[in-house]
């Protein structure tokens, strides 16, 4: 038999036929054929040495393709940076919760100043009433309507204020903007205060947007929503585990919903901001970590034009604002998320949030 027959039409065939000897004659043949293939290319390492430039270039290519695939939209979205919602879906009415203060505060100012009326959710204090007031003042030509509700309560509650405050105006925008940070050991938290954190981070977000949503499809609208995520959803977030969670789920929810409704004229949008100085970290422990993230933080201010040229767009699922967000989506091109979340495990016991945590669970 050739040394070619197990490649041949109906090889297998032959194989089977062979008796023992006919075998071991066949695989030697085999091995001669191959032998002396890899002694005309100089042994191994010539062969290695000839498949070099093709394998370079193959992994060339994909690496461009897919640095390029993500900065090319990121390009797009930062033309359109700080797009007219109101022209683009004809919008007269926005609603975005946490928006008593930080980027909640900020988007609603951006679209005040296109003329879009604003529905205010957020917790029912002092500070929801004084931004209430101080954007009445600011745009007096612009409708403000305030919902003082608690996202943590886990009854879903707060969908009647929010439901009875917006029934007789068509919200065309939704800005799912409230969150807050838990920080420590997650054996060490208090399981109702991580169940809040739930609640209010990712679990009303969904109800809010199946509400909204669905309204929106139903009287056939155009217009956007928007998930305020963070960068703690792609990498381990140590110490804050139910909010890297939370992140991850929005994230994700969000680029699934942008699937359902491209085609019904709706743009969904998931953004990363890096670390912005506001009310968010009031509350959570003090950490060495934090402080290092948030050394180079921007105003809420910076953010909602980033924001709006993501809807806008169109092309941006997810959009990461800011050198923290875009440098850790790098890294995490690079590097798999299952080998980082290993490397953080074997080098977390040396971080000085780690220490610290330790005395106080002893």
């Amino acid at each position: 038999m050739g040394a070619g027959g197990w490649g041949c039409r109906g090889g297998r065939e032959v194989l089977l036929a062979m008796d023992g000897a006919a075998m071991v004659g066949w695989a030697r043949a085999q091995a001669d054929v191959a032998m002396a293939y890899v002694t005309s290319r100089g042994g191994a390492v010539g062969i290695a040495r000839d498949a070099y430039p093709y394998a370079t270039a193959v992994l060339a290519s994909i690496a461009l393709f897919n640095v390029s695939a993500y900065l090319f939209p990121l390009f797009i979205s930062w033309m359109y940076s700080g797009a007219n919602l109101k022209r683009r879906y004809g919008a007269e009415w926005a609603v975005v919760t946490g928006s008593s203060s930080g980027i909640g505060k900020a988007i609603a100012m951006a679209l005040a100043r296109q003329g879009i009326s604003v529905v205010l959710v957020a917790l029912d204090d002092q500070l929801l009433s004084a931004t209430f007031k101080d954007l009445k003042k600011a745009f007096p030509a612009v409708a403000f309507r305030k919902v003082g509700v608690n996202l943590a309560a886990s009854d879903g509650s707060y969908m009647g204020p929010i439901a009875e405050a917006t029934a007789d105006i068509k919200v065309q925008l939704l800005f799912n903007n409230a969150g807050y940070i838990k920080t420590s050991f997650f054996h060490l938290s208090d399981l109702a205060a991580q169940l809040a954190n739930l609640e209010c981070n990712a679990t009303s977000a969904v109800r809010i947007t199946h509400h909204f949503y669905q309204r929106m499809m139903r009287d056939g609208m155009r217009g956007g929503i928007v998930f305020t995520s963070s960068a703690a959803g792609f990498i381990p977030s140590p110490f804050a585990s139910m909010y890297g969670a939370t992140k991850a789920f929005i994230s994700e929810f969000s680029a699934c919903l942008a699937v359902e409704a491209k085609a019904s004229g709706i743009d969904v949008v998931a953004v990363h901001p890096s670390p912005v100085n506001s009310n968010f970290l009031r509350g959570a422990a003090d950490l060495d970590m934090f402080k290092k993230a948030y050394a180079a933080a921007t105003g809420p201010d910076s953010l909602p034009g980033p924001i709006f040229g993501a809807l806008a767009c169109g092309m941006t699922p997810w959009r990461d604002i800011g050198t923290f967000a875009i440098f850790m989506r790098i890294v995490m091109k690079i590097l798999d998320f299952s080998f980082m979340t290993w490397g953080f495990a074997l080098a977390a016991p040396l971080m000085p949030d780690y220490k610290n945590n330790m005395k106080k669970a002893n």
